[in-house]
């Protein structure tokens, strides 16, 4: 079979659920039934072949060393095959017979889809849906791993498609999922981490970026947690229908009880890649609050929104040697008045770390650079501040600093809510910074191209070009994001905002003063991105 017709004959088992079954329930069921054929398939297929390696030792071929997965005896498909009452009962009954047979792998696999339920699944429903995967083999030999994942792939797409607004809960655009695992750029031997890991498309990609690449990709390791048990076992059966065994994906909630622990504190990983599920609102907000893991670290998001909840659970999760992420977010976590105080706080780290370039610890007041800190204070914040004079007063030390930097900040921030409306100053803010993270972004990939097509000409000066790659890749991307902060509030703090473009001539007369050309947005004026919405079910919710 092509590719194409694979896919058509795995979707035509759809079409026996159609009326009886919401297209939302699908995944429950065609997602099980497939991964069960499959294993019978392959059991199959290992016993011929160990069969033959024996000269006919029927013994010899049934041993669990030959085989991926054990098929206990009364639960292959044939069996459930031969049945045509109670066909529900066999099929669960196989099943589970099967998860028992192969604990360390494949426990709670299957879900628990209600395949007893003879009012939404009736004895000829089942029976119509297993004659349908009956018409062909899904062994290695006619359907390899690839072929295989990439049909499952597309079934996962096809169920998303189908189920509408419920799509978000497994499945994100794989346009998207190939741009981040690019960005993030995943090596061999990295451990990969997804704490809202849905189907594991980003976690999968990794791996077959770096298969596609002709790099080793079963050394890498991959690590995911999901919430919901239907979602979770799909994710599994992903990763055995693509051929990847080496993955750890446990069901359960991340920010309640993280899976992924090392001495009692959150596990560290190399890359992480997420999209979490956008400001929902039930979760343990109190349990945050005192969270013993620590993850608080910019404050306690409010009830209705966790997305920072889940931000500083990813960045309590990073490796502090190499550890980079990205995130997929709405545009309302950079913006939305809830979560001020946590952004907030978000540049207050930022203010100590330019604190602690320029007083660095355990050096003495002779060593302290007022030189940098006025410069950078300058530079970024359009402040002209007496540090040197700070710095010569009796008694004066590096809290004493940081609070007065802040102060300063903080006024001069709060004098740019009052010279423009906060409406008007809200828009120039999420233009700025979303236009930088793009160019940023942007830059960032063709740096990174450059130096794929570079790096190879290390070898002739006897340099390993893999490691000289992933110590560079990871340099890049650090140096990006330290960059993208200091610019976006760079230009937020130098902003000057023009009511129309017959202030231009202003603009040429301070060149050093980033202008934005722009006018107050009403509330229920079309919004400026061309969306189409009004401005307060856009950029301005």
């Amino acid at each position: 079979m092509t590719q194409k017709e694979l896919e058509k004959y795995l979707w035509g088992a759809a079409t026996q659920l159609r009326g009886t079954i919401d297209a939302g329930d699908y995944k429950q069921f065609i997602f099980p039934l497939l991964f069960f054929k499959r294993i019978c398939d392959v059991y199959d297929e290992e016993f011929e072949n160990a069969l033959t390696e024996s000269d006919g030792d029927i013994e010899y071929a049934a041993f669990a060393e030959h085989h991926h997965f054990v098929v206990p005896k009364g639960s292959h498909w044939n069996d459930v095959r031969e049945t045509t009452v109670n066909v529900g009962v066999a099929l669960q009954d196989a099943m589970r017979n099967i998860e028992k047979a192969n604990p360390d792998t494949l426990y709670g696999i299957f879900g628990d889809a209600s395949w007893t339920n003879k009012n939404r699944l009736s004895d000829e429903t089942l029976i119509n849906l297993v004659e349908h995967y009956s018409q062909h083999k899904l062994s290695l030999s006619n359907i390899p791993d690839d072929k295989l994942g990439n049909a499952y792939e597309y079934l996962i797409k096809e169920f998303a498609d189908d189920s509408g607004h419920t799509a978000a809960e497994f499945y994100t655009n794989r346009t998207v999922v190939t741009l981040m695992t690019k960005i993030m750029d995943p090596q061999p031997g990295e451990s990969v981490y997804d704490p809202t890991c849905g189907s594991g498309g980003l976690l999968l990609n990794c791996a077959l970026h770096l298969k596609e690449e002709g790099k080793e990709y079963r050394t890498l390791k991959l690590y995911g947690q999901e919430i919901n048990l239907i979602t979770s076992a799909i994710a599994r059966m992903n990763m055995f229908m693509h051929g990847i065994e080496e993955f750890s994906i446990i069901r359960g909630d991340t920010l309640a009880n993280p899976a992924f622990l090392h001495n009692d504190e959150l596990k560290k990983f190399n890359v992480i890649l997420a999209n979490p599920p956008y400001s929902i609102k039930t979760w343990d907000q109190k349990g945050f609050t005192n969270d013993p893991y620590g993850r608080n670290i910019w404050g306690v998001p409010p009830q209705g929104y966790a997305d920072y909840a889940f931000q500083q659970h990813i960045q309590k999760s990073l490796d502090s040697n190499n550890g980079r992420s990205i995130s997929l977010w709405p545009h309302g976590v950079l913006f939305r008045d809830y979560e001020a105080e946590i952004r907030s706080k978000m540049i207050e780290d930022y203010l100590e770390q330019l604190v602690v370039e320029s007083i660095p610890p355990k050096k003495y007041i002779s060593e302290w650079n007022s030189d940098l800190l006025k410069e950078k204070t300058k530079e970024i914040f359009n402040l002209n501040i007496p540090v040197q004079q700070w710095f010569d007063e009796e008694g004066v030390d590096e809290e004493e600093i940081k609070k007065r930097l802040h102060d300063h900040v903080t006024q001069k921030y709060k004098e740019k809510k009052y010279k423009y409306s906060d409406e008007l100053l809200k828009f120039a803010e999420k233009r700025v910074m979303l236009f930088q993270i793009d160019k940023d972004w942007r830059d960032h990939l063709a740096a990174m191209d450059t130096l794929r097509g570079s790096v190879n000409l290390r070898a002739m000066g006897g340099k390993d070009p893999f490691y000289e790659y992933k110590k560079e890749s990871f340099d890049y991307f650090d140096e990006m994001l330290s960059n993208q902060n200091e610019k976006v509030l760079k230009t937020i703090f130098n902003i000057e905002l023009l009511s129309n473009e017959n202030d231009k001539a202003e603009e040429n007369n301070n060149k050093n003063t980033r202008r934005i050309i722009s006018k107050k947005v009403g509330r229920n004026e079309p919004c400026p991105c061309g969306s189409g919405k009004k401005y307060k079910q856009c950029h301005g919710a």
